[in-house]
Order: structure tokens, then C-alpha cells, then sequence
């Protein structure tokens, strides 16, 4: 999928995203924070506008868009990038990993990997900003923020293979 991104002096910015499709999907950020969206069927083609949002209906709209409220397909992994470099992903707790049964503390998830665990999602519930105590279940999925080598490094010992 490409993204090209370009400057709008005394705008924002403009994203154009490729639907692989032939077609692109624009997205005009204003400084303002104001979001819109225009639909543009090919290069040569004018865009049509399709929706403009708020600041915050837009990061609402993110949100529901990135899985963050809900996951449609059940996946062991699903990554998010935050900024150049850091990412967010969750990760499924298999009932056979090496973590289960462990605290955060015990695993010591941080100093072995270098990722920082920011929520766990255990069924309906999510536990933010989880304590160092907190006991890591089969099922639950692991919230967690690093950089691509780190995020890795998790992934390994998650699965027992560090």
C-alpha cells in the first residue's frame, strides 16, 4: 500500500492513500484539526468529496477503524505504527506460552525485550496502565509499545522461542 504525503502551506497536510484499486483515497488534515476525505476514482479523475470531520470525530473514526473497539478477525498480532519507528501491536496470549502464569514483573517483559506493556484486553475487559503484579492469562492480548526490534524480541519470548 502506498502513501504519499504532502505539504499544504497554511493548510495541512494531504495524504493520498492507494486503494490498489487504481483508485486513491485523499485525506486533507488541516491545522485546524478538521479531517477531509475525498474519493478520487484515477489519477486524471477530479476527487469527490465523501465526508468532513472533526478533530475528534475523525480520531473516533480512527480508532473504530484501527480494531481498537473491535476486532472482526481473530489474529495473534496486529501492529499500529505511532511514529517513524514506534509501534503499537497487540499480541494473543496462547494457552502453551512460556507467560502464562507470569507477572509482568517475573517475565520482566520490559528489560528482556525492550517493549513497554500498556493495557491488556482479558475478554470484555481492558486492564490500562497494567501493575508490574498483574499475572499474564491464556486469551488475554498484550498491548504493547517499542520499536520494531523490540516488538520482535516479544514476540520471541511470547511464543517461547528466546
Amino acid at each position: 500500500m502506498d502513501v504519499i504525503e504532502s505539504d499544504l502551506p497554511g493548510v495541512g497536510k494531504k495524504h493520498e492513500v492507494d486503494l490498489g484499486d487504481g483508485s486513491s483515497l485523499v485525506i486533507v488534515t488541516h491545522n485546524t484539526g478538521q479531517r477531509e476525505l475525498y474519493r478520487k476514482p484515477d489519477d486524471d479523475a477530479d476527487s469527490e468529496k465523501l465526508v468532513e470531520l472533526s478533530d475528534r470525530m475523525a480520531r473516533m473514526v480512527g480508532t473504530i477503524l484501527e480494531g481498537a473497539y473491535f476486532q472482526p478477525v481473530q489474529s495473534e498480532h496486529v501492529e499500529t505504527m505511532l511514529t517513524e519507528g514506534t509501534l503499537l501491536e497487540w499480541y494473543a496470549v496462547e494457552a502453551n506460552s512460556p507467560l502464562v502464569g507470569e507477572t509482568l514483573e517475573s517475565a520482566d517483559v520490559g528489560r528482556n525485550t525492550g517493549v513497554t506493556v500498556v493495557a491488556i484486553q482479558r475478554g470484555e475487559d481492558v486492564i490500562s496502565a497494567p501493575t508490574s503484579q498483574i499475572e499474564i492469562e491464556a486469551e488475554d492480548t498484550l498491548v504493547v509499545v517499542g520499536d520494531r526490534e523490540s516488538c520482535d524480541a516479544f514476540e520471541a519470548l511470547l511464543k517461547g522461542e528466546q
